[in-house]
């Protein structure tokens, strides 16, 4: 079994740049490539050390992997590795038009249940992912072109609002359809 740096950040295991906007089917190669070094199963005959050794590789590569893979949580990494607290916990702080936008999707989100109006939550998932591909696209040029950290941990703030609201659409729509 190859020996594994565990000193690497996300982006060198996989030999990808440290940057927001990734190539996803190198980093996939990559992975694939890496979990099969590293799977368990392979140190089978290994010492009990090396057995661990091969454990801890294996989790380190597919948290990596998923890190990696969500864009909410790779500019979240990227900023912790440019040492900037998200502050996603504490700074709930928010511009006013976005809060009011946050009101009026949720206000829709409980008249569409209310109504039991799968269509209407459906619309509005789509219009909530739309948002969010936008913001992820904003992340790509803060953090790669611009290098305005604080602007892009705003937008990691806003963009995990997002998330929590598509999760309570497809809740809406999971508990109206079952």
């Amino acid at each position: 079994m190859n020996h594994f740096d565990f000193s690497h950040d996300h982006f060198t295991l996989f030999g990808l740049p440290r940057a927001y906007r990734l190539d996803m089917a190198t980093m996939e190669t990559a992975f694939r490539a890496l979990q099969t070094q590293y799977h368990p199963d392979k140190a089978a005959s290994l010492t009990d050390a090396d057995k661990r050794m091969a454990l801890q590789a294996a989790t380190r590569v597919n948290e990596a992997f998923q890190t990696l893979k969500s864009p909410l949580a790779r500019a979240r990494y990227l900023l912790l590795l440019a040492g900037v607290d998200t502050q996603e916990e504490t700074n709930t702080a928010m511009p006013v038009d976005f809060l009011m936008q946050q009101m009026e999707w949720r206000e829709a989100i409980a008249d569409a249940r209310a109504a039991s109006d799968v269509d209407s939550l459906e619309a509005l998932g789509r219009e909530l992912r739309g948002v969010g591909r936008a913001m992820e696209t904003d992340l790509g040029l803060l953090l790669d072109e611009q290098s305005a950290h604080a602007q892009a941990a705003t937008v990691v703030r806003k963009l995990k609002f997002m998330e929590k609201l598509e999760q309570e659409v497809g809740d809406a729509i999971e508990r109206l359809l079952d």
